[in-house]
């Protein structure tokens, strides 16, 4: 996947976490949790897979296979680059934007961050039984002790902190306890939590029975991420959460909070100003550890694209068409972009 880091602030660190708000069908939610997982073993991490949906197994089993060539790599850093010098030699851009910082479509035209991964093609079993996992399927854990609730929480997330804590402890992965063997990096990965399938009503209601349980399961998991050499990704259903309340409370335990957009279905799907795209980026929350100023990216206006073998995300360019056919350009502004015809006809096509 290209573009991941730009948009998560260079990457997930160690003891944070990383919330992904899913996509209304959750195609492509899903597709970034495999990434982060695939990702994992390829680096030799170990895994911890909890779903309420499907079976850890299957999700492993689906996990997309790794393009150790780098060639590919290249390939797209040289498209990336054709792409954003082809935008602006058809825009002439006014004096005020002229200046602003330049971001690549992708961040292959300088530096390799992580691997890459063939969407059509399955990770082989044995690369994934190379490293370690933990799988956790509610209802196998349910049925071992179903009316458990601690920490005043429903069962299913009382149960999922639980086993967290032990592995986290009982591997090796406490960043407090002095450890002689080598150490490991453990990725947890939690698809779709706050779904009505975990046993929250914060989906179904906006005055859910037990609206904190969620928030609760977030404050206790993260403070078991600052003290362990551990980095977690969770899908949360933020379209369902009629609550907007309980959604900004998630949003605000999280140290990342990334929204996929997509246009299966909406007016975007067939509007020639995104024809190149298949949903939108949006960042909402990027996190700047160690440091007292906030961050400062270049573009949040990220779109993303499924190719036949490559999911990429990259800067949107038609950012700028919206804004000056929403009138947004003033002045010079406006007049040198009327000297384009393929700034005007945006307006056509605006949602």
């Amino acid at each position: 996947m290209t573009a991941s880091p730009a948009c998560s602030g260079g990457g997930v660190a160690v003891g944070t976490l990383l919330l992904i708000e899913e996509d209304k069908y959750g195609l492509y939610s899903h597709l970034l949790f495999k990434y982060f997982l695939a990702e994992g073993i390829v680096c030799g991490h170990d895994l911890f897979v909890a779903s309420a949906k499907e079976h850890p197994d299957n999700i492993l089993k689906e996990l997309p296979a790794p393009l150790l060539d780098d060639s590919y790599g290249k390939e797209l850093g040289d498209e990336a680059a054709a792409k954003s010098e082809d935008f602006q030699d058809s825009m002439k851009i006014a004096w005020r934007y002229q200046n602003l910082p330049k971001m690549e479509a992708s961040p292959t035209t300088h530096t390799k961050f992580g691997h890459y991964y063939d969407v059509s093609k399955k990770m082989s079993p044995q690369l994934c039984q190379s490293v370690k996992w933990h799988s956790f399927y509610l209802h196998e854990e349910l049925s071992l002790e179903p009316k458990m609730k601690a920490w005043n929480m429903n069962s299913g997330y009382a149960r999922l902190l639980q086993s967290i804590q032990r592995i986290i402890s009982q591997e090796g992965f406490d960043g407090s306890d002095p450890q002689k063997k080598q150490r490991n990096v453990l990725r947890i990965g939690i698809q779709s939590l706050g779904s009505l399938l975990w046993g929250d009503d914060v989906c179904c209601s906006d005055t859910p029975e037990d609206p904190h349980s969620l928030t609760k399961f977030l404050y206790v998991l993260r403070g078991l991420l600052r003290k362990s050499l551990s980095a977690c990704i969770i899908t949360v259903p933020a379209h369902l959460i009629q609550n907007k309340a309980i959604m900004e409370r998630v949003t605000n335990l999280s140290d990342m909070v990334v929204g996929l957009e997509s246009f299966i279905g909406s007016e975007r799907e067939t509007n020639p100003l995104y024809k190149d795209y298949h949903g939108l980026v949006h960042v909402h929350l990027i996190p700047r550890l160690n440091s007292l100023i906030c961050d400062v990216s270049d573009t949040k206006d990220l779109a993303f694209r499924l190719k036949r073998k490559q999911f990429t995300i990259e800067t949107d360019y038609t950012v700028v068409n919206i804004l000056f056919a929403k009138g947004k350009c003033k002045g010079h502004c406006q007049r040198l972009f009327t000297k384009t015809g393929k700034q005007t006809n945006a307006a056509e096509h605006l949602p």
